[in-house]
This record gives C-alpha cells, structure tokens and sequence, in this order.
C-alpha cells in the first residue's frame, strides 16, 4: 500500500520551512530559510517579505532533496495557529495555492501541539510532559483527559523573546539565544537575579528590567550576565516542569521549541530527570526549531483521524491556544 505523504507549511514566526513526510513517519526532506538581522529583533512585516521571496525556493528545494515532484503529494498542511499574523498568512496563502493549483487535501495544524507530536515520533516518549520553549510560547504541556493541557507557562513574554530582548540591550542581532549561550561559557561568576515562579507559572519581566539596568550600569560582564540569566531562567522553567509530571504522575520530560536547542537547558533537564528517575527526551535540533517536518508529520495525524477542511477554511488563528484543540487522532 503506497504511504501518505504530505508536505507541510511551518511560516509562524522568523522561521520559513518546508517539511515532506509519510505516514510511516519518514522524513523526506525538511528544508528551511530564516529571516535573521545583525542588530534589533524581529520586524513582522519584513519577516513576511522575507517568506514571500523564499516560498517558491524553499518548496523546489525540499521537492528536490525529497525526489518528488508535487503530482506525487497527497496531503498538504499548514501552520495555521498561533503566532505572527504576518507570517502564517504567508504559509497559509501558499498551502492554499498548492492545494487549490494541485487539487490536493488541505488541513490546518496548531504549531504547538505539531512540535509536541513530532518530539514523541522522533524520540519514543510515549506519554511525557512537554517543555516547550520557544520566542513566543513558554508553556508545560501534558496529555490529559482528552486534551493538551497547559500545566504552567508564561504570565508575560516567551523565554525566547527574553533571551532576544537581552541580546539586543548587549547589542547582539537577532536570534539571540545562540549568542547569549556562547557568551555564557566565557563566564567566571553568578549573578544573583530575580527568580520569578508563581504557582506553576513563570515571569520574565522583571528579569528582563533588572537585566538592562545591569548592562546599562556597566558594572558587570555581559559574559557573567548571559551565564547568570541561562541559571536562573532555566531554573525556573524546570521547576515549573518538575511539578507538572509530579501532579501529572508523568515519568517523561520531552524537550520542544528552538530554546530547547541550549545545551545548558538540556544538560539541567538530564539532571532533574535522573534525579526523580524519571526519562528525559530530545529531539535532534531541527526538530526542535521551526520547522516543516513537524506540520507535515502533525496534519498526517489529524487526516488519519478524519479530520477535512475546506480551502475556505484555511485561515489562520495567530491566538489560538493549545488547550482549544480537539484532539481525535490519539
């Protein structure tokens, strides 16, 4: 029996991506272009320009990397929720295109949840908690009673966008969290810093003023700062994760989003993980990033299950949260 293959769309933020997979969880390509800058961070509008002019390049090179040509598609989804609306209206504008042009199925996916879903086929979890860390979503996420639910998360800004932010008071260009990290192992003290955890929830905000009076003062490293703000920040967010699986009764923690990429955030997960013998995953990094891959493999599962829509239907939904999904293809 011929697999289903499906391309996908992922354009939610600075990230343009191309993912070709079949239902038997291949990856035949997952090609990507991103909008970067060398000073401040990302401008919507021009992150959609940049998506406009790669579209066309991005979907030829993952055809070409997968050896197909579009007749051999059967499936095309898109990133329809949550995230810039600058940007998803791209990715949905070209889903529409192919499947309209093609005569191809069409199904919308929520980013969030794609890159929980992608994490589990990629590394085996088979029932974790998800860190889900990224620019624009900080979230703890678990499967429970017919839902994802949103165990904790951020009362203010992603830690993506926090990280960003810092980079950008030390003038570090956009995305910053690679930066931040580098500066972080050329450190030689901690900082200490407000550490702000709420119930389940966690705050970036005040970190982020006390961080720029900081840098502003001058009286620190930016090394010592970057290192102190990764502790601190990471802290937080394992705290919050650790009390998920304990509520949960979860005994596996599935690192998601393009902060997990931080070695340091993996390297502290371990540890929590071992430490209440419990099993940490992480996916490969560009299954952790934005990605197409993770769409396509996402809106296979959602068309096994049943689920059709309409080309009228292929709107985008830039808030919609994880909790507001129906899930039907577990």
């Amino acid at each position: 029996m011929k697999p289903l293959i499906c391309l996908g769309i992922e354009s939610t933020a600075h990230t343009f991506g191309i993912g070709i997979m079949d239902d038997t969880g291949k990856v035949y390509a997952n090609a990507k272009d991103s909008y970067t800058t060398e000073s401040g961070g990302i401008i919507p509008a021009k992150a959609a320009d940049h998506h406009v002019e790669a579209c066309g390049k991005v979907i030829s090179a993952a055809l070409e990397k997968a050896g197909l040509k579009i007749s051999d598609i059967d499936l095309v989804s898109f990133s329809q929720a949550p995230g810039l609306g600058h940007t998803l209206r791209i990715g949905a504008f070209a889903a529409r295109a192919l499947a309209v042009n093609h005569e191809k199925p069409l199904i919308g996916v929520n980013h969030c949840i794609a890159h929980l879903t992608i994490g589990e086929l990629m590394t085996g979890a088979s029932d974790p908690v998800l860190l889900y860390a990224s620019g624009a979503n900080t979230q703890v996420i678990a499967y429970e009673g017919g839902k994802y639910r949103i165990f904790g998360e951020t009362l203010d800004i992603g830690v993506g966008n926090f990280l960003d932010s810092v980079a950008r008071e030390m003038g570090l260009g956009f995305p910053g969290g690679p930066k931040i990290y580098e500066l972080s192992l050329k450190a030689s003290k901690f900082i200490e810093l407000p550490y702000v955890v709420k119930g389940m929830d966690v705050s970036f905000g005040g970190l982020f003023t006390n961080l720029k009076q900081k840098i502003d003062s001058k009286e620190y490293s930016n090394e010592d700062l970057a290192y102190s703000m990764q502790e601190t920040a990471f802290a937080m967010l394992l705290e919050v994760s650790e009390r998920a699986m304990a509520h949960c009764g979860k005994k596996e923690l599935l690192l998601g989003g393009g902060v997990a990429c931080n070695k340091r955030l993996q390297e502290m997960a371990k540890k929590m993980c071992s430490d209440r013998n419990a099993k940490c995953f992480v996916p490969a990094n560009e299954f952790l990033v934005d990605n197409g891959a993770m769409i396509a493999w996402q809106g296979i599962l959602q068309h096994k299950a049943g689920q059709r829509m309409d080309v009228s239907e292929a709107v985008i939904d830039p808030y919609q949260r994880t909790d507001e999904v129906k899930v039907d293809w577990r």
